[in-house]
């Protein structure tokens, strides 16, 4: 017997405008106003690189002359083209970022059509009631879709990375787009979905690598079989989705083994780097991918494992089957990479999102109830205090709280934004009239369980994002270094060698026009060196750095540091001719 029993009333479909209106209130908090942080600094700096340069940077991932070569270009491309398109309206920072929106909006509809069609799939639907007044199979699938994308919306490792211009982002979103043409797939196995599947794998693979695209086609080649498509279909049709993610690969690849960017292919490096992804499962990738994908996944993971336990008793269930067929081929993949990243996790949280959708119908009403009352109990404290830290930073009461609010800050001025006041005010404002809506509503709506805990959580990004975007900007990003170094640095500077990393070097590319030495490398009179202040104390390490860089003799023009920042240190010296 299916475990899922529902009246026509509970699957009330969210309004398509406060879809996106959350959507809206999601994405662009993070990307309006905030400058490049350490973290996608670099990202950012491709893509600005690519947007001056020309066609060798295009095909050579680097920031500003440091090579770049690890993860495809296809996100970095994105990036270059909406600065080249938009630049000269939204900047370049905000313009490389509308790339952003786009990958969100991609990864959201992606997930909801999946969900949509999984949903109105007959091994799907509820039992029918003895007296009707069942859900017709449409509004049930509209109705899980909308839980589908609350679920992924309210996701913590989502908010984390899909305001960052990141590879990573992108993978999560294309990862959402195959999903929904496997099951296109599966419910019609055809030549033009199979071609579809495989330029899916190809984008994934200009965007990570191929290894998980071969995953996927693999996984998906099992589902095949579960579900009975004769192999003397499904292996043509997988040979022809591995042939369009070749094709749509050799877009850089060819080019970039034929231009010869630089004097050097970038392809073998990156091959290299997708290579040593790979090695046996070891206790650091197991340990670390539990403990960071506890808080990661949440609350996806809970509703999924729900739902997998829910329908154990059924057969063929596409809608259980295939994304834990995916899920289950990309943990191996992770596992089995020696030096796993956070973001990389993005990929499984499309179909994590996607099985804690069906698994919420399944659900008792104590048990929603309980979600319902924590979610508006421990979110509404959160915003509470970030609105205490706000006053005490502002007002110094309470003296304790504006202590703890400015020493990570030290030397900033806080000022009172109007603008930043008005939106956090609505947002809070929403949040109230969610709640009330909530507690007054009688009619049971089946998403309800995740609307509260995905509105709490974009309540607090909103609010940290708007009282607290100043504080974030002082403290992580390097503007003011990379101004403070082209003040020093005379204007006939031919180039500068430096050993700060990508991220560093990207932000002081773009704040203060520094001359970087290029891809080729050359000759030049000045060296920008970081280190920590350490160093200083120690003679022999501080000896290490002048020989490999150079400095011995040198003049020093510069010496300076974040003031958020106690430990590193950056050096600008002129050589000696």
């Amino acid at each position: 017997m299916k475990p899922v029993r529902l009246p026509a009333s509970a699957t009330l479909a969210l309004p398509r405008w406060a879809l996106f209106a959350l959507g809206l209130l999601y994405i662009l908090p993070g990307l309006i106003g905030r400058d490049p942080w350490k973290d996608d600094a670099d990202s950012f700096g491709i893509m600005w690189t690519m947007s001056r340069g020309g066609i060798d940077d295009w095909l050579y991932p680097n920031v500003a002359g440091l090579p770049a070569l690890d993860e495809g270009p296809l996100v970095f491309w994105l990036g270059a083209l909406c600065i080249k398109l938009f630049g000269w309206l939204l900047g370049d920072v905000l313009a490389a970022r509308v790339s952003n929106i786009g990958m969100f909006v991609a990864g959201g509809m992606s997930l909801w059509y999946t969900a949509f069609h999984l949903g109105r799939r007959p091994e799907a639907q509820p039992l029918r009631l003895a007296f009707g007044g069942q859900p017709e199979p449409d509004d049930y699938g509209r109705t899980l879709a909308d839980t589908a994308v609350l679920v992924y919306l309210g996701s913590l490792g989502l908010l984390l990375y899909s305001h960052e211009t990141l590879a990573v982002t992108l993978q999560g979103s294309l990862l959402a787009y195959f999903l929904y043409r496997a099951v296109r797939y599966i419910e019609t196995a055809s030549l033009r979905n199979a071609a579809l599947v495989g330029l899916s794998l190809g984008a994934l693979t200009l965007t990570r690598g191929p290894l998980s695209p071969l995953a996927l086609l693999l996984a998906l080649f099992v589902c095949t079989r579960f579900f009975s498509i004769p192999a003397r279909a499904a292996l043509p049709h997988m040979l022809l989705a591995a042939v369009a993610a070749l094709l749509l690969t050799l877009v850089w690849i060819l080019p970039a083994t034929l231009v010869q960017p630089y004097g050097q292919s970038p392809v073998s490096a990156w091959i290299d780097w997708n290579a040593r992804q790979l090695a046996l499962p070891g206790w650091t990738s197991i340990r670390e991918f539990f403990r960071i994908g506890v808080w990661f996944f949440w609350p996806a993971w809970p509703f999924a494992g729900w739902a997998i336990w829910a329908w154990r008793r059924q057969q063929h269930m596409l809608h259980i089957v295939l994304p834990l067929t995916f899920v289950g081929a990309l943990t191996a993949l992770i596992l089995c990479d020696p030096t796993p990243e956070n973001g990389d996790l993005l990929k499984l949280l499309p179909p994590l999102a996607l099985m804690a959708a069906f698994g919420l119908p399944t659900m008792k009403r104590g048990a929603i109830n309980a979600i319902d009352w924590f979610s508006v109990m421990a979110l509404t404290t959160l915003a509470a205090l970030v609105w205490l830290f706000w006053i005490a930073k502002l007002t110094g009461w309470p003296a304790k709280l504006s202590h703890n609010a400015l020493k990570l800050v030290p030397g900033f001025t806080p000022e009172f934004g109007i603008i930043s006041f008005t939106v956090a005010a609505a947002a809070s404002i929403g949040w109230i009239w969610l709640v009330r809506w909530r507690v007054s509503r009688q009619r049971t709506v089946l998403w309800r369980a995740v609307v509260l805990s995905s509105g709490g959580l974009i309540l607090l990004w909103v609010l940290l994002m708007t009282l607290f975007l100043p504080d974030l900007n002082y403290r992580r990003s390097y503007a003011g270094v990379a101004q403070a170094i082209a003040a020093k640095l005379p204007p006939n500077a031919n180039c500068i060698e430096t050993n700060v990393g990508a991220s560093q070097r990207a932000s002081f590319a773009y704040y203060g026009r520094l001359p970087f030495v290029g891809v080729e490398g050359g000759q030049c009179d000045y060296v920008l060196l970081q280190d920590s202040v350490k160093t200083r104390d120690d003679i022999e390490q501080s000896r290490d750095l002048s020989r490999t860089w150079r400095t011995g003799g040198a003049t020093l023009l510069w010496e300076g540091r974040r003031a958020s920042d106690r430990d590193e240190r950056f050096r600008l010296y002129r050589r000696s001719r």
